[in-house]
């Protein structure tokens, strides 16, 4: 059962793709996947389904990102247009027996289905029911359209929820296109793309090997999901030597894994840049997500691997946002992704932890095959998620090129690199 929500908000139009929107758009038509993004909240006590109608007639409304649909183009990509007005559904669903469980397969169910791009709004927002108490709300919302920063962004707007008329922070999505067609825009991008180039050019040619028993490539794409609190502990001894942060730690662990699996002494990753830190973006409610190039070589001590993978994300975020469809070489060759999930990964201080705790935590660690997926990004793919006390990693291996012994070897190898660096340090990883 639905709920007819009407929404009618500020600004409307027709305009191209952004950088961030084409990425994703690329990627989907190129893999197939969803990647729709999103997921269940408890609902709060007292919650009533009339004021989540009127939350979600107060995003839609106030969000252009949100009111947005794709309009096809023949032999071309789609453009986008700004509605501003129409009526989107709430959809209402009966708790049964086990209202988590039946928020689970509701969300599921939004995260599986793919969008439909020309005819639906780009949020899908479920209320399971107990009688007529809110348990849980399920939302989810279209990637092409809006990205996970973006729907932080939302979450923070929520503040100004029955304020009257409150400025929208950030760049909006017609704005936003507007502004890449601008010569400032294209400069940025011209000049991010011979960056890519200089970098590419440092990559020695080092073949893939095939995987040894293709019988093992069915669905192609394994992932291996690993819980680790020892490595958790061990990024925190390392920045506390090093003063760097967890994240370029973890991406110079993720080029020693890579460097040993692929063979090659230099590891290229494209990671995950969010373009919020740019002026004017730090609100915006669309998608900014682009990736950023980073070309480390290995063979030195640990300390010096992580140094330069800081300066090479430096670089990256520097060089994160261009007009991909601009580039005049195949990107998609060098596919090693990372995409560090995680909030507030900057803080450095505190006590570092000893080796002994280190060395204790590893016992409580696992390691355990997850999903299967006929298509996924990438040669590798690694993702980190924000968990307290330990860190939690999924790498996504494509079998058709490594074996599955080699793609588990791998996500084992990224926590072995920052250990062993942790409990010593003069060692040379790689």
């Amino acid at each position: 059962m639905d709920i007819v929500v009407e929404f009618e908000g500020e600004g409307s139009g027709t305009a191209e793709l952004t950088w961030g929107q084409r990425d994703v758009w690329d990627l989907m038509r190129r893999t197939g996947r969803t990647m729709n993004i999103g997921g269940t909240v408890p609902a709060a006590p007292g919650e009533t389904v009339a004021h989540l109608a009127d939350l979600l007639r107060f995003i839609v409304s106030r969000h252009q990102a949100l009111r947005t649909r794709l309009v096809p183009v023949d032999g071309g990509p789609p453009r986008q247009r700004v509605h501003a007005s129409g009526a989107i559904g709430l959809e209402l669903v009966e708790a049964g027996p086990d209202p988590e469980v039946t928020a689970e397969a509701l969300r599921v169910r939004y995260q599986t289905r793919h969008f439909d791009p020309f005819g639906e709004w780009p949020v899908r927002m479920g209320v399971v029911l107990d009688g007529e108490t809110p348990t849980h709300v399920v939302l989810m919302y279209y990637h092409v359209i809006i990205d996970g920063f973006g729907i932080d962004a939302i979450v923070r707007d929520l503040a100004h929820l029955g304020a009257a008329a409150a400025p929208i922070a950030g760049v909006r999505p017609l704005e936003l296109a507007a502004l890449q067609q601008e010569p400032a825009a294209l400069r940025q991008s011209e000049k991010a793309l011979r960056y890519w180039e200089r970098q590419l050019d440092r990559v020695p040619a080092v073949p893939h090997p095939e995987a040894a028993d293709p019988g093992h490539g069915e669905p192609r794409h394994w992932e291996v999901v690993c819980e680790s609190p020892a490595l958790a502990l061990a990024v925190r001894a390392v920045a506390a030597r090093t003063g760097l942060a967890s994240g370029p730690i973890l991406l110079a662990a993720y080029a020693v894994a890579l460097a040993r699996v692929t063979g090659s002494p230099t590891a290229v990753v494209q990671i995950v840049v969010n373009n919020r830190f740019r002026p004017g973006f730090g609100e915006a409610v669309t998608s900014l997500r682009q990736f950023g190039l980073c070309v480390i070589d290995v063979g030195m001590p640990f300390d010096e691997i992580a140094a330069r993978a800081w300066a090479a994300t430096l670089g990256a975020y520097k060089h994160g946002y261009f007009d991909g469809t601009a580039a005049t070489r195949d990107l998609e060759a060098w596919s090693c992704y990372l995409n560090d999930r995680r909030r507030g990964t900057d803080e450095i201080g505190g006590e570092a932890p000893t080796p002994q705790a280190i060395r204790a935590a590893r016992a409580a660690g696992t390691v355990h095959w997850g999903g299967r997926e006929d298509t996924y990004d990438g040669t590798f793919y690694l993702h980190v998620e924000d968990e307290p006390g330990r860190i939690v990693y999924t790498m996504w291996g494509d079998t058709h090129r490594y074996t599955p012994a080699a793609i588990e070897q791998c996500a084992r190898d990224l926590e072995t690199a920052v250990i062993d660096a942790a409990l010593a340090p003069a060692t040379v990883d790689a």
